[in-house]
């Protein structure tokens, strides 16, 4: 039988070698769960990654477009963000909802708990699914350039299975809720 609470690694030690406003990069020395000596680099996120997927009364959702400085390339995703530790999970989430779409929800449901990389980084994400959506104005951040396409929640879950969402949290995200959608006769 499998010991899920013990942890095989040993921390030798640990050194901080960067830090900025978002993200700490930290690296331990360990030995490993058969005892060899290694390395190991974290990544420790100073925030919670935070999805939304707003569903409107006809059934579309809406996805949010911008060019991915690290991929170098352009990508369409949930409308997301990052919350800090501190913070309520769903005021993050109403927060990023109007600040990219401009819309806020009267309805709520916390659908995805996840870990983006976790052989790299602790960050930890949640994916909501937002409904009775009134409209509003967007408030983008400096760094961002934006673009909102709304389509059919459906479309989102063939963009999401043919690799043309590729972002994890809004594949993550919108397949489970198309499983909860469909389980309640929705979609």
């Amino acid at each position: 039988m499998i010991d899920e609470t013990h942890n095989p690694w040993t921390t030798l030690s640990s050194k901080p070698i960067y830090q900025n406003p978002w993200i700490k990069v930290r690296e331990d020395q360990v030995l490993n769960p058969n005892g060899g000596e290694g390395i190991y680099g974290v990544v420790s996120m100073k925030n919670k990654a935070i999805g939304i997927i707003p569903i409107d009364s006809e059934g579309y959702t809406y996805l949010i477009g911008q060019y991915r400085y690290p991929l170098n390339e352009y990508s369409w995703e949930i409308p997301m963000g990052g919350g800090l530790i501190e913070n309520d999970i769903l005021e993050s989430a109403k927060r990023e909802l109007q600040e990219e779409t401009g819309f806020t929800a009267a309805r709520w449901t916390n659908i995805c708990r996840l870990h983006t990389s976790n052989s790299v980084t602790d960050e930890e994400g949640f994916v909501f699914l937002a409904e009775e959506l009134t409209a509003g104005e967007t408030a983008f951040e400096e760094t961002e350039q934006l673009h909102i396409k709304k389509v059919p929640f459906k479309e989102a879950v063939r963009m999401a299975m043919n690799n043309e969402i590729t972002d994890a949290i809004s594949v993550a995200g919108i397949l489970k809720a198309a499983f909860l959608l469909q389980e309640q006769g929705r979609l």
